[in-house]
């Protein structure tokens, strides 16, 4: 009895796993298959909903991600062999071959990745790009406009090797998962102050000790080439930790500082915002 043949998807995802690469099915519109009826709705206590991510202990392709795999004989598995009959796609588990990916999804996110990232490997996509490195780290989506990082308990589709040499995964994607501190809610009926109240006495002495450290800050947001947003918020922490209680800073110098952020297309929103957070980290 001959075989029946194998979908071109089942022999994609059997040649990348060939390569080391996890894969599965994907369905049309790009969503993976959905749980078996044990695992349905997570009743099985499904692995993406743990802290590690570990493949799906199910015999069919389950749980999205934790189903990706390089066993050929799971993939041409009979329990896998309905969903790749169903399958329009093939995608990969980034984190669980130590990649991440950088989904940008339109022409501005691409614009503001070769802007503000280092080369490495690019796939074009139907609206963007994916930008691959080596190294994997914490998955999110809409970490800014039209970016999502896609790496461990993710998955990607494949849509073939890219171009380019791949670069190792950079500060500046790490960065971009890295939540600021909620800014703190004043209690009912009082006023959050923008600055420290002045009249203290200074214990740096010298006006020109300011002056030379909110020059140092304004440059040091001028100079990022990249992470604005992150520059601008770690800036105005140090500002504060060396210039925020002893009444020195007046509006003027925020102004500077707000001034720089802004001339690197923060807005003045984002702004505010990085100084309260800055001002909540210090508890002030």
């Amino acid at each position: 009895m001959t075989q029946p043949a194998r979908s071109a998807q089942l022999c994609a995802a059997l040649d990348l796993a060939a390569r080391g690469i996890p894969v599965l099915p994907l369905r049309e519109g790009k969503g993976p298959m959905g749980n078996c009826r044990a695992c349905r709705e997570n009743a099985c206590g499904g692995r993406p909903n743990m802290k590690t991510p570990g493949p799906c202990a199910c015999a069919a392709p389950c749980h999205a991600w934790a189903a990706a795999t390089t066993d050929p004989h799971v993939l041409t598995s009979a329990a896998w062999a309905p969903a790749w009959r169903q399958a329009a796609a093939v995608a990969y588990h980034p984190g669980g071959t130590a990649l991440t990916v950088v989904d940008l999804d339109n022409a501005a996110a691409v614009a503001w990745a070769r802007h503000t990232l280092p080369e490495t490997r690019t796939v074009a996509t139907t609206r963007g790009e994916h930008w691959i490195y080596q190294g994997a780290m914490t998955s999110r989506n809409g970490v800014r406009p039209g970016v999502d990082i896609k790496s461990a308990m993710s998955y990607a589709r494949w849509l073939g090797p890219g171009v380019g040499s791949m670069a190792l995964l950079p500060d500046v994607v790490r960065a971009l998962v890295v939540k600021e501190p909620a800014p703190a809610r004043p209690a009912p009926g009082a006023a959050a102050a923008a600055l420290p109240s002045g009249g203290g006495v200074c214990p740096h002495r010298s006006p020109a000790y300011l002056e030379r450290g909110i020059a140092m800050a304004e440059q040091r947001i001028t100079d990022a080439t990249s992470a604005i947003h992150h520059t601008a918020y770690r800036t105005f922490l140090a500002v504060l930790s060396a210039h925020g209680r002893c009444g020195c800073l007046t509006d003027d110098h925020v102004d500077r500082l707000f001034a720089a952020a802004q001339a690197k297309g923060e807005s003045l929103r984002h702004c505010e915002t990085a100084w309260t957070n800055a001002r909540t980290k210090l508890g002030m």
